[in-house]
């Protein structure tokens, strides 16, 4: 049995939570998100919580519900507060700049990397090797991150490239004679 899923998510005040068959909608302060649920989870909602519980006859109910109430409270921390996505830009000549919906990255390549970020995806660049990504969707922001750091992941050598904020690369040592 699925511990996660037998806390209800907590409704905050300003937001709307609809339910209408197996979709979710939650609109809050920061816009409006949508989420298919899947079959094996009843989703209920009362007062200013909303419940999750297994449905009779699937055998993963209880971990498919543990998965939508963390998918749910994600969609309600992102209409009310968003989220944040920081990289940083590690190398000699490696620059980032924002163009309204357009990230310009110099990774050293022969050319200039252009990332075109979708609708309700913010970007800004607070110094040039800083890229602040900001939005309602959890997953948007981290398949956007995800996308900009593949364009030159951290080498092993001397962690040149595109890394998370918080994340540590881990370095090799040079080979010796």
């Amino acid at each position: 049995m699925s511990r996660v899923a037998k806390t209800p998510v907590v409704i905050p005040a300003g937001v709307e939570v609809k339910l209408s068959g197996q979709v979710i909608t939650i609109k809050g302060k920061n816009g409006e998100l949508s989420r298919t649920v899947h079959d094996a989870v009843e989703v209920k909602q009362e007062d200013n919580a909303i419940t999750f519980a297994p449905r009779e006859g699937f055998v993963d109910g209880w971990a498919q519900a543990g998965t939508v109430r963390s998918l749910v409270n994600g969609m309600v921390i992102g209409v009310t507060e968003g989220f944040t996505k920081k990289l940083q830009l590690v190398g000699v000549g490696y620059r980032a700049a924002v163009k309204g919906n357009v990230v310009n990255l110099a990774l050293g390549f022969s050319h200039p990397v252009e990332h075109q970020l979708p609708a309700g995806i913010t970007a800004e660049c607070p110094t040039q090797t800083e890229i602040v990504l900001k939005g309602t969707d959890k997953q948007v922001i981290g398949q956007i991150a995800a996308e900009l750091r593949a364009y030159r992941r951290p080498e092993p050598y001397k962690g040149k490239g595109v890394r998370y904020a918080d994340e540590v690369v881990r370095t090799k040592e040079a080979k010796k004679k």
